[in-house]
């Protein structure tokens, strides 16, 4: 495949609202203001835009920043800086540490005085009943592939949708500049990309079109290779380091979970398979942040890959 060369200068600055206080949002809520939110679990009775937030996974918190609020508590990442790298630091300070994000500390939670807080059925569901005593609890069914409209939930919660219609139309513009920078929706769609990951613990996964990172992917338009529709519930396709070569690709992204020997990525990427792959012997296999990549679920991750993706597509 040959592209016509051409600069790519898709710029990053953050999605993240600038104006946000000490205590976590742009301004007071309105004196008396409630509205009722229609959850997973339920009607949740939330109060103006709420002061004191608490977030329990990734993608909350990349949704607190990108809004422009700085939560009072979250949980940290199993990265050794806590929070995710990615997000701006001065964004950060100041927020108190509630444990894993498997198991939060419900009474670090509840010293916090939350007025809300954000998280997923499918990871805290079972403490649903706990944490809505403490303070109103707003669940989304699920994290990853839905994060654009979890997203939204977000928003709606902290009463900034407003700000979060700024933030998906800046995302949109920045999706539609690097399409056309590919040379348009056809040429994107003759991008074959592939992403793998090397996971400590588990097989080596090929990613599918149901996950966070597929979306965005999608959102520029390129295409796929067949392999990534046999990932199973459209997530991941696992393979052996002896089965490396499945993931064949114009471009292949890679990124690693935990200790690369452990993860099978040193040995692999030491390998004749991996070497002998197209994409290697062209120079167009990346390895990427894992954290920003994989982990990282929101806006304020997809506008910095989306500046990675304009610095290492073919062009």
């Amino acid at each position: 495949m040959t592209l016509p060369r051409r600069t790519l200068l898709l710029g990053a600055p953050a999605l993240a609202m600038t104006a946000c206080t000490s205590a976590g949002t742009k301004s007071p809520p309105p004196e008396g203001s409630s509205r009722v939110l229609r959850t997973v679990m339920g009607d949740v009775r939330v109060k103006g835009r709420p002061q004191r937030v608490v977030v329990l996974d990734t993608a909350e918190l990349d949704s607190a920043i990108t809004l422009g609020v700085r939560p009072v508590g979250a949980t940290h990442a199993d990265v050794a800086s806590g929070f995710l790298d990615y997000l701006p630091k001065d964004r950060l300070a100041g927020i108190k540490d509630v444990g894993t994000m498997p198991s939060p500390r419900l009474e670090s939670i509840a010293a916090l005085e939350p007025d809300l807080i954000l998280t997923s059925k499918v990871r805290h569901g079972d403490k649903y009943g706990e944490l809505s005593r403490i303070a109103p609890t707003v669940m989304t069914e699920s994290t990853g592939y839905p994060w654009k409209q979890n997203f939204q939930v977000h928003a709606e919660a902290l009463g900034l949708t407003a700000e979060a219609g700024q933030v998906t139309a800046q995302y949109g513009s920045r999706v539609r500049e690097l399409t056309a920078r590919l040379g348009g929706a056809a040429k994107a769609a003759a991008i074959e990309v592939n992403v793998v990951r090397f996971v400590e613990g588990a097989d080596i996964r090929i990613y599918g079109r149901q996950n966070y990172i597929a979306t965005i992917l999608a959102d520029v338009g390129l295409g796929r290779p067949a392999i990534v529709d046999r990932a199973k519930g459209g997530f991941a396709y696992e393979v052996s380091p002896e089965r490396i070569d499945l993931a064949a690709a114009d471009v292949i992204f890679y990124t690693t979970y935990g200790d690369p020997g452990k993860a099978g990525a040193t040995r692999t990427l030491a390998g004749s398979l991996w070497k002998g792959l197209p994409a290697v012997r062209a120079g167009r296999a990346h390895g990427v942040d894992d954290q920003l990549w994989i982990q990282g679920i929101g806006y304020t991750a997809a506008t910095q890959v989306l500046s990675e993706l304009s610095k290492l597509l073919p062009h």
